[in-house]
């Protein structure tokens, strides 16, 4: 089954990107969610001028992407966590931690555009993946220090 989406739907795609699912994932919850819209023709014309029509939009939405990366690459987070004895935390770092401390910092990324992909499990540095635009894709640096 062909569909439209109307958002950005992390594993899938993003919006306005035509991609192919089951039907029973695109019928029972991508499109009554509002995700999505079927792939009809009538669509598929809509979708191609949206498009044509959102081009220079989307060239500057990329470039700012591009100059929030820039900067990003520069910034290093502190994050406050309780350390035990061992060295180890309690609890863990997430990625609304992070996003309140870039907010802290003067940018404002969603916290479901983070994502840390190594366990966070004692003070020191480690780095979070930003999925800021489409072709966009950073790394921010946060150290984890006792409180």
């Amino acid at each position: 089954m062909e569909i439209i989406l109307k958002t950005d739907i992390k594993g899938l795609g993003y919006k306005n990107d035509l991609v192919s699912v089951k039907p029973g994932y695109g019928r029972n919850y991508l499109i009554p969610q509002g995700f999505a819209v079927l792939a009809t023709g009538s669509n598929k014309k809509i979708l191609a001028e949206n498009i044509k029509q959102a081009a220079h939009k989307a060239e500057k939405i990329k470039t700012e992407a591009e100059n929030i990366a820039a900067k990003l690459a520069e910034t290093t987070l502190e994050i406050k966590a309780k350390i035990g004895d061992s060295g180890k935390i309690f609890g863990k770092v997430t990625t609304l931690q992070i996003s309140d401390a870039l907010a802290a910092k003067g940018f404002e990324i969603d916290r479901k555009k983070i994502a840390i992909t190594v366990p966070v499990e004692g003070a020191g540095e480690f780095t979070a993946d930003i999925d800021l635009h489409r072709e966009v894709k950073t790394q921010v640096k946060f150290v984890v220090a006792g409180e």
